[in-house]
């Protein structure tokens, strides 16, 4: 099957275990809106999502957040669908002027670190006074030294295994879940 699903495929919800809870993903985003809510209060402020999966948390923290800051996007991908990660791919970059604004760059997972921190350089490279880093859950897993974790994050943490929901994908669909799953191990797609 090559790592997607055909059009022509119906969709199946794979065998997976639900590992976080629509309500502990509502205190999570509860307890990162209040962290991020100083930088919103006291800087020109922009939310910068990563889609396709930032655009979950980046809704969450927007309509948990007070004042007056921009909303964007852009889209970097390493996956394009599939499981396994690949080189970074730019598909849109920002469309806001960046510089002088502090920018937290938005993603649904930490994983790797590579989407994270380079869409992080960029904005840095265009000019924003301040960039923070904001993911959703953290995947447990051996990093290389020299990649620091975001900034901020939910307090939430997943397990060494392909998860979705809350807008992370499998093969591009499933993101619309209100909890997250990890896909159960025995003949389940492997993450790269």
């Amino acid at each position: 099957m090559g790592g997607r699903i055909k059009v022509s495929d119906k969709p199946v919800r794979p065998a997976a275990d639900e590992i976080i809870s629509p309500a502990e993903i509502a205190a999570g985003f509860d307890r990162l809106a209040a962290e991020l809510q100083p930088l919103v209060e006291t800087a020109e402020c922009m939310l910068l999502g990563i889609m396709t999966g930032g655009m979950f948390p980046l809704v969450h923290l927007a309509e948990r957040l007070q004042g007056d800051f921009l909303i964007d996007y852009c889209h970097a991908t390493r996956y394009a669908g599939g499981t396994q990660g690949h080189k970074l791919v730019w598909l849109a970059r920002p469309h806001e002027d960046l510089a002088g604004r502090t920018v937290i760059v938005i993603d649904d997972i930490f994983d790797a670190g590579t989407t994270l921190h380079a869409v992080a350089r960029y904005c840095a490279e265009a000019g924003a006074a301040r960039v923070c880093t904001a993911a959703m859950v953290i995947k447990e897993r051996v990093r290389a030294a020299d990649v620091p974790l975001p900034d901020f994050t939910t307090g939430l943490r997943v397990p060494d295994r392909y998860v979705f929901g809350c807008g992370m994908d499998l093969y591009a669909r499933w993101r619309q879940l209100q909890a997250i799953y990890a896909l159960q191990t025995s003949g389940g797609a492997k993450e790269g």
